[in-house]
């Protein structure tokens, strides 16, 4: 689905670069800026810092004088505005809008598959063939009544009731990554490689080594040793070791022996 992030009346140029990457962090690239302060923000130093490395997103991203241009080819309009309003449109969670404007969207895909004349031009169009921007207003002052008026929706974050304040860069990132979890989200990646378990040949052999060394501290009698090994053996295929850990394992075992030897 086309997504915009609309930045009206930016004053702060490093807000700029953390809504850049707040933005690429979750896939996103389509960043347009109103009127900002700066007539050469997406090139001014402090925005270059903050960005770290969403310059891609940065060289995307367009200025334009009105909001009206900012819209445009967009269907959908949710305004982020924090303060209560007599008038405009209804408030809702990020997550409970997103969930209620997908299913909005399948729900008129289904309808055009069945056929154009089952729903109105307007309502079988599904979301995703125009878009939807989020609007965020100036760090100061947030988004003009009128601006907000024109959405469909206001969101809302819902944070402690007590102090509600998000820098403009934080709020971007809550809403890119709820709306990219909305869409299915991307998978997690493991920060480490997956590690390979030793074969039954290596537990076999530590499981010796460590029967020698348990016998030569006295704590494993060979005339009655119960169930002691077959517990341990049961103990370490539960641990699911790594060849390396095995390679520890024996390491303890042989400074056990190796101990044991020299007291005697």
């Amino acid at each position: 689905m086309k997504t915009r992030f609309v930045l009206i009346n930016t004053s702060h140029a490093g807000n700029v670069g953390a809504a850049a990457r707040a933005m690429k962090t979750m896939g996103f690239d389509d960043l347009v800026l109103v009127a900002p302060r700066w007539a050469n923000v997406l090139r001014r130093e402090e925005t270059i810092q903050r960005a770290s490395g969403a310059l891609d997103v940065l060289n995307n991203a367009r200025i334009v004088a009105t909001l009206d241009e900012a819209l445009d080819g967009i269907s959908h309009l949710c305004a982020t505005a924090m303060t209560p309003r007599d008038f405009g449109p209804p408030t809702a969670s990020p997550r409970d809008h997103f969930e209620m404007l997908l299913k909005s969207e399948l729900a008129a895909q289904s309808q055009q598959a069945v056929g154009p004349d089952t729903a109105s031009d307007l309502d079988a169009k599904p979301a995703s063939q125009a878009g939807v921007a989020f609007l965020f207003g100036s760090e100061r002052f947030g988004m003009a009544n009128e601006d907000v008026y024109r959405c469909h929706v206001a969101l809302s974050i819902p944070t402690n009731p007590g102090f509600g304040s998000l820098n403009l860069g934080a709020a971007i990132q809550v809403i890119a990554y709820e709306w990219r979890l909305a869409l299915g989200g991307f998978a997690v990646q493991d920060a480490t490689t997956e590690r390979s378990l030793a074969d039954a040949a290596q537990v076999a052999g530590m499981l010796g080594h460590w029967e020698q060394a348990l016998t030569a501290i006295g704590f494993l009698d060979p005339a009655a040793p119960k169930k002691l090994m077959p517990r341990l053996n049961q103990l370490f295929n539960r641990a699911q070791l790594s060849p390396e850990e095995i390679h520890i394992l024996r390491g303890v075992a042989k400074s056990m022996i190796e101990a044991s030897g020299s007291k005697r």
